[in-house]
């Protein structure tokens, strides 16, 4: 083999590495806009350090690998972003992609991805991930209305983190985020559920501040002191088989930000 042909095979290879070690998760500019303005969606790839809890960018998602990218409005409406997708690196890993979205009607939104790939990683791994955000379209900044519904309605995805609260408003310090998180829809007891805030680093194994075990009913719950950034994790691997792949790994992500002030909680 040529050492051209050899450096393009080593290339391919380095680039099917993330879709398996890293977990991906979406994020906005914005947790709340004004109706008729935009906001920017980034599709992001880390979160592999420390047992997958560390909330750190680590590459760039192939494009072939991700899958697919919505924003779900309130009436139920599905946008796709992937055609509007930019990417913002100069290398094939470095950077991340973004999507600038303008919605027409107030109410609240979830961005979300999800892929279902089979990725060599020492051996051939089914990898399943799904990676959700919220935000609110607002006609007046100055009142936000606290009484949006749809947070708690699933997408669907085989693993998935869904919101037993509105993750956007009324949301602050001292308000609880409670998940419960789902197995093919069914509800998945026992499972570590991680609620990272953004420059924090977890202690390794269990963090008694950051990490909850999901009850019988697949829910978990954590109450943040501080505004930031905060990722929630979970994941579910099992033995199941294919003819392409030896065992599937699920990933779930859901990114909240939590806002030093409740935005509606003066109503």
């Amino acid at each position: 083999m040529s050492r051209s042909s050899l450096a393009a095979v080593l290339a391919l290879a380095l680039l099917g590495i993330p879709a398996i070690a890293h977990d991906t998760w979406v994020q906005t500019n914005a947790h709340i806009i004004r109706t008729g303005d935009a906001v920017h969606i980034d599709l992001l790839l880390g979160n592999h350090g420390n047992d997958h809890r560390d909330f750190k960018i680590a590459g760039k998602l192939p494009i072939e690998s991700v899958g697919a990218l919505v924003v779900v409005g309130p009436d139920g409406k599905s946008y796709d972003l992937k055609p509007d997708l930019a990417d913002l690196g100069y290398a094939p890993k470095e950077g991340f992609h973004t999507a600038k979205f303008a919605p027409a009607k107030a109410g609240l939104y979830v961005a979300a991805q999800s892929s279902d790939t089979v990725v060599n990683h020492g051996k051939p791994v089914r990898a399943v991930r799904s990676a959700k955000t919220y935000f609110v379209v607002s006609n007046s900044l100055d009142k936000v209305p606290a009484n949006l519904t749809g947070f708690d309605k699933p997408l669907g995805h085989k693993l998935e983190l869904v919101p037993e609260v509105n993750p956007v408003a009324p949301m602050g310090p001292g308000t609880a985020l409670k998940v419960k998180l789902l197995l093919a829809g069914k509800p998945l007891a026992g499972a570590r559920v991680s609620f990272i805030p953004r420059g924090v680093a977890l202690k390794e194994g269990t963090d008694p501040v950051y990490d909850r075990t999901t009850d019988k009913d697949g829910r978990a719950s954590f109450t943040p002191k501080t505004g930031n950034y905060y990722l929630v994790v979970a994941h579910h691997e099992t033995d199941e088989k294919g003819d392409k792949y030896e065992a599937t790994k699920f990933a779930a992500t859901l990114t909240v930000f939590v806002p030093d002030k409740c935005p509606c909680c003066d109503e």
